[in-house]
């Protein structure tokens, strides 16, 4: 995965957005729905290409998990860009199901990677806690939970998970792969309509992170939980069977930062280094 495109080919972003509802989510599988299939189907049918170009995204979604604000970039022939890039746009909403969107195409800075330049990712998780249950027309992206929830609870209990941990006891483990993260913000708000949204924010997220802090926080804020559990399963850095998962479609990814073009190389080599906490081993 490179931070450069080879010669002869144009490092592409795209910006777009997509319902997760019916996809197996952002990968590639055999024989199932997802973003990225439905996405290199298209610009391979677009492009009138005979060879599938490989997306590269900043963060890879569950099933059922769905974006506003995803971002990706792909490698294109410098002649095929030439001849299409005025018209892609155009002609992939002609060719893209209607649950999934790309709202902009264009070429990369130097150095530019979707998934290694980002400094951080915004998701918002949805919940009403309404006794009659969640708005019909926000029911594919809303979670109803049937007890009542405090919002002041639970932006109390999100304080000691900020910052730089290891989030072993939040994360569905995969091997090789480091769970520490930064958390840069973890929020909870609820509107006029009473939809609580949790805004969750760090520099990437280990598998099944920020539904499991959302689970956890819920059992706080319904008080099945004191304010301080949270934190103590944090600092215990292994998964606790109490802590729910809760169902993906609530969850939204909003937006993906980056820093400043001249930036993005250093972020690279940034964030494919493997992270430890001071004080820990290397391994």
């Amino acid at each position: 995965m490179s931070d450069e495109a080879e010669p002869g080919f144009v490092r592409v972003r795209l910006d777009l957005s997509y319902d997760g509802r019916d996809f197996s989510g952002w990968a590639k599988q055999h024989e199932r729905r997802t973003v990225q299939g439905e996405l290199e189907d298209a610009l391979r049918t677009v492009t009138r290409s005979t060879e599938t170009y490989e997306l590269t995204v900043a963060g890879r979604t569950d099933a059922g998990v769905h974006a506003r604000g995803q971002v990706a970039h792909v490698d294109l022939p410098e002649q095929l860009w030439a001849e299409h890039q005025d018209k892609l746009l155009r002609r992939l909403a002609g060719r893209l199901p209607h649950d999934v969107r790309v709202w902009r195409v264009a070429a990369a800075p130097p150095g530019f990677n979707a998934r290694f330049s980002a400094v951080w990712r915004r998701y918002a998780y949805r919940v009403v806690d309404h006794p009659g249950g969640v708005d019909p027309l926000l029911r594919g992206h809303v979670l109803w939970h049937d007890w009542p929830l405090d919002v002041d609870a639970m932006n109390a209990a999100s304080q000691a998970l900020l910052g730089e941990h290891d989030f072993a006891a939040y994360c569905r483990r995969r091997e090789g792969a480091t769970t520490i993260r930064t958390l840069q913000a973890l929020s909870w708000e609820r509107d006029a309509d009473g939809v609580i949204t949790a805004t969750v924010r760090a520099d990437a997220f280990c598998h099944n992170m920020v539904r499991s802090l959302v689970g956890a926080l819920l059992f706080v804020g319904d008080g099945h939980r004191p304010t301080d559990w949270p934190g103590k399963v944090l600092a215990a850095r292994v998964r606790d069977s109490a802590v729910h998962v809760v169902r993906p479609h609530g969850l939204t990814l909003e937006e993906v930062g980056y820093p400043a073009d001249e930036l993005l190389a250093a972020r690279n080599r940034e964030a494919r280094n493997k992270r430890t906490l001071p004080g820990a081993g290397c391994c």
